[in-house]
């Protein structure tokens, strides 16, 4: 079998070319838009439980899904048989859409010699047998760090994605794409009572970085700090205050509360609460966010979309003033807009729709001591963990899993419970200080979207916001 780091998929399963074309042009012929997107895929999970390997996973994973698009319509077929006959039935199915109708076929995306990350398949180094000791090395580190340790959880995973995008123009894209994850989860416990705490980090390159021995302790130390300050936190405090949201990985909320608000596909239905708002003040000044694919390594990065567009810088929020939306290359299209490279899909088996890269909001001028000793009541949120949002309204709820009370400018006791209450467009404008302190997540994203996943990264730096409605059951 040839190797499909080197080798075209189309030729790895043995098509040939102009037949292959044939039918891509029959598919799409007299449609708007449209490719065929060529996956092969390899993925592995190993996690480590309880003291012993719990769970061993590995997949192979090919496939195609030809896609014709019609004015706001799409055609889509798939299959992980990748042979001619399948193609055949591909473009009988996706050409149906089109019922006699007969479109110009939009102009395909400019390419990029840009590549943000190697093509190294991470499952290939190191072996398994490693993998499974250094698994074991990072639990009885964990275990042996505090006597209150009582469960641990390691967690390994990594996938390497080789893609190619096929267009009837003659045009084509290839990407491979690395990726990999390590993660610690830590349980303690006094008496009846147990907390948790986890770390987690990871990106587009092999596991190399990832599995040093300073990376690992670093996050374990991490997991375990977290467990032990939640197992000394007291019910938070219910009701209206002024919150300080940490640097890094509480940019979540953003992407949930706003970033998603601003993919092209929900304001070009108008079911955004930013549908209409474009040149509009939607935050408070000194806001800038922008959604960012170009940053090297990083887990919701891409050399190109899953459409071929190079992925880019896109400023959503200049300034407060609402400026860009994320655009895949049908709603750009629908919207007289350009696409911003953000057309993703899990995969073949799936349609590409406006999705975030890395979003992030840019850092201000205040120090976050500053900032911080300007609460006289309030709470810091330091980590979150689940929320929900809905993007018509604006509204979400967030969990905070390290959070801390604030008391006359300074941090007090550890809280349990404590959950963000609010609107996003409405708390966009109940920003007061914004930090010098931009971080990026450590490179754990996983963002969903009508039941597709893909990797994102967040970030912001400290911010204060106003008046927002704190969830809790203590005083």
């Amino acid at each position: 079998m040839t190797d499909p780091a080197t080798t075209s998929l189309l030729d790895r399963a043995n098509l040939d070319r102009d037949a292959v074309r044939d039918q891509l042009l029959r598919g799409l012929a007299g449609a708007d838009d449209g490719e065929l997107f060529l996956e092969f895929s390899q993925s592995e999970m190993l996690v480590f439980d309880n003291g012993r390997l719990k769970q061993a996973t590995y997949d192979t994973a090919q496939g195609f899904g030809l896609r014709a698009v019609k004015d706001d319509a799409v055609g889509y077929a798939h299959a992980s048989d990748l042979s001619l006959p399948a193609l055949v039935r591909a473009a009988d199915a996706v050409s149906a859409v089109r019922g006699g109708y007969q479109g110009t076929f939009a102009a395909a995306p400019q390419h990029t010699n840009v590549r943000l990350y190697g093509d190294d398949n991470p499952l290939d180094a190191p072996g398994f047998e490693a993998k499974v000791k250094l698994l074991g090395e990072i639990d009885a580190y964990v275990r042996a760090k505090d006597p209150r340790v009582r469960q641990v959880s390691v967690g390994l995973a990594a996938s390497w994605q080789v893609v190619e995008i096929l267009r009837p123009d003659g045009e084509s894209y290839r990407d491979i794409r690395p990726l990999v994850r390590v993660n610690i989860a830590v349980v303690a416990g006094s008496g009846d009572r147990q907390e948790s705490g986890s770390k987690g980090y990871g990106g587009r390159e092999g596991y190399a970085r990832f599995i040093d021995t300073k990376a690992w302790r670093e996050a374990a130390d991490g997991a375990i700090r977290e467990a032990l300050v939640n197992l000394e936190s007291v019910p938070a405090p219910a009701g209206e205050m002024d919150v300080v949201l940490g640097p890094g990985w509480p940019g979540v909320m953003l992407h949930e509360a706003v970033g998603h608000g601003l993919e092209g596909d929900f304001n070009r239905k108008k079911t955004s609460a930013f549908a209409g708002l474009m040149g509009q003040q939607v935050a408070a000044r000194g806001v800038t966010v922008v959604d960012d694919g170009t940053i090297s390594a990083r887990r919701g990065s891409l050399s190109v979309d899953d459409e071929g567009t190079p992925t880019n810088r896109t400023v959503l929020i200049e300034d407060g003033t609402l400026v860009g939306y994320m655009q895949d290359r049908q709603n750009a299209r629908l919207m007289n807009m350009a696409p911003t490279g953000n057309g993703r899909r899990q995969s073949y088996a799936h349609v590409p729709m406006p999705r975030m890269t890395n979003t992030y909001m840019l850092a201000g001028n205040r120090d976050p001591a500053e900032i911080l000793a300007s609460v006289k009541n309030g709470i810091y949120a330091a980590n979150f963990g689940g929320g929900q949002v809905d993007i018509t309204s604006g509204k979400y709820v967030f969990q905070c899993t390290e959070a801390y009370r604030i008391e006359n400018g300074r941090l007090g006791a550890p809280l349990k419970g404590a959950m963000l209450i609010g609107n996003g467009p409405t708390d966009l404008h109940r920003i007061s200080m914004v930090g010098n302190d931009l971080a990026l997540d450590s490179g754990i994203g996983t963002c969903g979207k009508q039941g597709q996943g893909v990797p994102v990264g967040v970030g912001q730096p400290t911010l204060r916001m106003d008046r927002i409605t704190v969830g809790g059951t203590g005083a």
